[in-house]
């Protein structure tokens, strides 16, 4: 794609008087929806290419030029140029999706700069020019016969493929691996034109969650540009969450073509001196229903402004779409059971809440007919893998069979999950635990960090790689990602619990270890009354042991004589396994010395 005064190889052209137009276009549309701010920022950037001036683009000229910005201005410290050209990116998609769907000359902003690039559609016919208003004057000594010279692009002339086409060209103008709020937008538009095929593969029956605007609570353009640039964060963090589906608003005419739950995130920003503080509500759109609210304040002399923004739209979207979060208890009772994907998910994470026979049997069942319907829904395969690897991980609980042949049918589901998105980080979450109990601790350990960076808000990633990271031996950096994924209120309510008990443990402070034992939910799988004898073990505290041992022999006495390999399964180090199996002689476990073989 070349800008003007580019020659191009293709040969396709256009002249700066169509540009002019188009921008004029634009900004008279009632679809820009863009304070004047923003107009005179477009404006110029445009004007400055077309002049040759483009290399002056930078945010120290263009705060000067439309922001009114002096000589001091630090594009670090303010960030006015950087968030208005985020709003701009935005209001640019929705006008090409909307009142500029048939224009012939597309205008971008690339993420990574300010230049704008200018691109035509050869299939739509020169627009009619004469109804719009006033051309911008031209710039001083500029030949306004000069040709824009772009490369061909070629389109369907129905809207799907017009639309398709578009979808290539945000895609390669804003640079794949950087377009994650646009494409959130994006691709909710993009169902009106492929809705059967997201049927296929399982999208749309997941809610969707459309986050308006932050509103300013407080006078003055720089609350405006924090509450603009909160959104845009909010939305970034939510898109990585598979789960859900997030746009930006949408008319209200739409709604009723979505037939999947709708949810409005909203809320506002007030500036007191230093200080951000920030009310967030997740709203049921059917019928007003506030699902959840709370508050949030933060400190920009102690992180900075964008940090502050980044950490306000972790909490918020941590706590709105983590699992078992307020996502997947609202309205669990009217999706759960209905015939589709996400409804055999919510069995899933009521599955892990209870972690009964029964529920187990639930999900998987609602599973395997899910991935039989849906085969390419990389979600769906990735938590059919979980609930086969549960039953060869928590055999005690769930009265299964671990055999070797239930590891890989796990293993080969995370497997196919991960092809189908390499970026799921429910799917890398499975094959890091696949992995794990297959014994094969690098590949294990590689999958949970692409699953960590993948979406580290997403509280049971970090949770069962930081389980897995100190598991394996790395108990510190191990050990910080429990700790904070219990901060972050990740469920199953007691699960992490026990993994920092394992964290004291190992450091060798149990009295630490016994409290966070107790506060783990004991009835939830045997292994954690086990972590508790060990401490108690250790501790010498024997009649406590006794309690707790005579608990695993009255509910799972199989637990016993396959003790060592449990652990094994689990603690990767030698010295570490005999440090656990030591508390459990001391509680007056007996520890065979013999490793049982899968079947």
């Amino acid at each position: 794609m070349a800008n003007a005064g580019v020659d191009s190889a293709c040969g396709s052209a256009f002249s700066q008087e169509e540009v002019l137009q188009q921008l004029e276009r634009i900004l008279s549309s009632p679809e820009f929806r863009l304070p004047e701010r923003a107009g005179r920022f477009l404006e110029f950037i445009v004007n400055e290419t077309l002049a040759g001036r483009r290399e002056y683009l930078k945010a120290f000229t263009i705060a000067q030029a439309v922001f009114g910005r002096d000589a001091n201005f630090d594009a670090q410290q303010d960030p006015c140029v950087r968030i208005e050209a985020g709003r701009l990116r935005r209001e640019l998609e929705h006008y090409y999706l909307t009142a500029g769907s048939t224009d012939r000359i597309i205008i971008t902003v690339p993420r990574g700069g300010y230049v704008p690039v200018f691109d035509v559609q050869q299939d739509i016919e020169h627009a009619d020019i004469s109804s719009f208003g006033r051309i911008p004057r031209p710039i001083s000594g500029r030949n306004n016969t000069e040709q824009v010279n772009v490369i061909r692009s070629t389109t369907n002339r129905d809207g799907a493929g017009r639309y398709l086409w578009r979808l290539r060209y945000w895609l390669l103008a804003g640079g794949v691996g950087i377009v994650l709020v646009p494409m959130a937008a994006i691709l909710q538009h993009a169902s009106l034109f492929d809705t059967e095929t997201k049927a296929a593969r399982g999208v749309t029956s997941r809610p969707t969650i459309v986050v308006e605007h932050f509103e300013s609570a407080s006078d003055g353009g720089h609350a405006s540009d924090i509450s603009r640039g909160i959104t845009d964060a909010i939305i970034e963090k939510l898109v990585p969450f598979n789960d859900i589906i997030v746009v930006a608003p949408l008319p209200r005419n739409r709604e009723g073509q979505a037939s999947q739950p709708l949810y409005a995130l909203q809320g506002s920003v007030r500036l007191e001196g230093s200080t951000v503080r920030s009310t967030a509500r997740l709203v049921r759109r059917m019928d007003g229903v506030v699902i959840w609210a709370n508050n949030y304040n933060a400190d920009m002399k102690v992180q900075g402004i964008l940090k502050t923004q980044a950490s306000l739209a972790d909490h918020i979207a941590t706590a709105v779409a983590r699992p078992f979060g307020v996502m997947f208890k609202a309205d669990t009772a009217s999706i759960a059971g209905s015939p589709d994907a996400f409804s055999c998910i919510l069995s899933y994470y009521s599955y892990r809440s209870e972690m009964t026979v029964k529920a187990h049997e639930v999900a998987k069942s609602c599973l395997q007919r899910a991935v039989e319907k849906t085969p390419d829904d990389s979600n769906v395969a990735a938590f059919l893998s979980l609930v086969h690897l549960d039953e060869f991980r928590f055999p005690y609980q769930l009265n299964t069979k671990p055999t070797a042949a239930t590891l890989n049918l796990a293993k080969e589901l995370a497997e196919r999950a991960v092809q189908l998105d390499q970026k799921n980080a429910r799917a890398l979450q499975a094959l890091m635990l696949a992995n794990f109990f297959s014994n094969d601790m690098v590949a294990a350990l590689r999958a949970g960090e692409a699953a960590y960076a993948s979406n580290p808000n997403d509280t049971e990633v970090a949770g069962e790689y930081g389980l897995r990271l100190s598991m394996s031996g790395e108990w510190s950096r191990g050990c910080e990602l429990i700790s904070e994924a219990i901060s972050r209120n990740a469920g199953p309510r007691g699960y992490y619990e026990v993994g920092m008990a394992l964290c004291a443990f190992m450091r060798g402070d149990t009295q630490a270890a016994e409290l966070w034992s107790r506060m783990s939910d004991l009835n939830y799988n045997p292994m954690h009354r086990l972590v508790l004898l060990s401490i108690l073990g250790t501790l010498g505290k024997t009649a406590e042991a006794e309690e707790q041992l005579d608990w695993i022999q009255l509910r799972s006495p199989a637990l016993i004589p396959n003790v060592r390999q449990e652990v094994a399964k689990r603690l990767a180090r030698t010295e570490d396994q005999e440090r656990f199996l030591a508390g459990l002689k001391a509680a007056g476990l007996p520890v065979s010395d013999d490793k049982a073989p899968l079947n």
